[in-house]
């Protein structure tokens, strides 16, 4: 008999759904038994989208208070990791970085009274979540890197999910994935052109934003905005080459805004951060104890920009 979406597994700790129906769950979830992830004291515990359906969960948005572009969606209550996804308004259509867990027929209404979606684009397995049911509803592609692939947990039977082979891809005109690595081998950011704000950089966890991060006005030398883990809930650090590969990913594209994984950690600046995730890379290769990696003899000149003529 077949198994209706709605009444698949989804594992409590990660998201994640599965192509077995909740009535005969999984031996274990691949992503919490992974060690970048972990299994809680209770052990894995599963549901399903009609059991949340049912106790009342729902998506929240929530407007960048500078871009009006720009949307943030996190459900309520929380469901898995926590995450935000965030939905892009563009001339050329909307994109949905990330997806949470959760997603019901109100979100998708309201998603499709916005002008629905042109893509979804996934940052790193443990944001795979219920990909599959957005591609559905929305029919619409949904990227995810092709580095990362043993860690999909059903077949795609609709055709949308996209894997993304090329180091950079243009999802759409001024939007860019970007195959950075670290966190997991085939963990992306999003470029995002944009004249509201400035161009911003959408970096769920390959790049974690951290909380000295936020304030930009008479920092300490050595003050770091962001974070490099393998493993944030088991606190293992990044190593010092990959770190370097992240920058070498992200060094081509200027921006002035990073939007992290969770509420709250939207970094902006007056001039081009990158600046200051090559500060927060050196503190952090450099705290390692690796004062002799080729990372910290990289430079980076913030330069303000030039007046405009007229």
């Amino acid at each position: 008999m077949t198994t209706l979406p709605a009444d698949l597994a989804i594992c409590v700790t990660c998201g994640t759904q599965f192509d077995v129906a909740l009535s005969m769950p999984p031996n274990g979830c691949k992503i919490c038994d992974d060690p970048r992830q972990y299994v809680p004291p209770t052990g894995q515990a599963w549901t399903s989208l009609s059991k949340l359906r049912g106790a009342g969960f729902k998506n929240v948005w929530t407007r960048d208070k500078v871009d009006e572009k720009i949307w943030f969606i996190t459900s309520e209550p929380k469901i898995g990791i926590g995450q935000r996804a965030i939905f892009i308004e563009t001339d050329e259509g909307n994109v949905l970085w990330d997806c949470v867990p959760y997603i019901d027929e109100e979100f998708v209404n309201e998603v499709k009274a916005k002008g629905g979606l042109k893509a979804v684009v996934i940052s790193h397995p443990h944001f795979y979540t219920t990909h599959l049911e957005y591609a559905s509803c929305f029919s619409c592609p949904v990227y995810v890197s092709s580095d990362d692939s043993e860690w999909l947990s059903r077949a795609d039977l609709t055709g949308f999910r996209t894997p993304l082979v090329t180091p950079t891809t243009e999802i759409i005109p001024g939007i860019t994935a970007i195959k950075a690595g670290g966190h997991f081998p085939g963990s992306l950011v999003l470029h995002v052109t944009s004249t509201k704000g400035g161009d911003a950089l959408m970096l769920a966890d390959t790049i974690m934003t951290v909380p000295s991060g936020l304030y930009h006005l008479a920092r300490p030398k050595g003050t770091t905005s962001y974070s490099f883990m393998w493993s944030y809930p088991n606190m293992i650090p990044l190593n010092p080459d990959d770190i370097n590969g992240i920058w070498s990913a992200i060094k081509p594209y200027k921006f002035t805004r990073t939007f992290g994984g969770f509420m709250g950690q939207d970094v902006r600046g007056d001039v081009d951060l990158r600046g200051r995730v090559l500060e927060s890379m050196q503190i952090f290769v450099g705290g390692a104890g690796h004062a002799d990696h080729a990372l910290m003899g990289e430079k980076f000149e913030v330069l303000p920009e030039p007046p405009s003529q007229g």
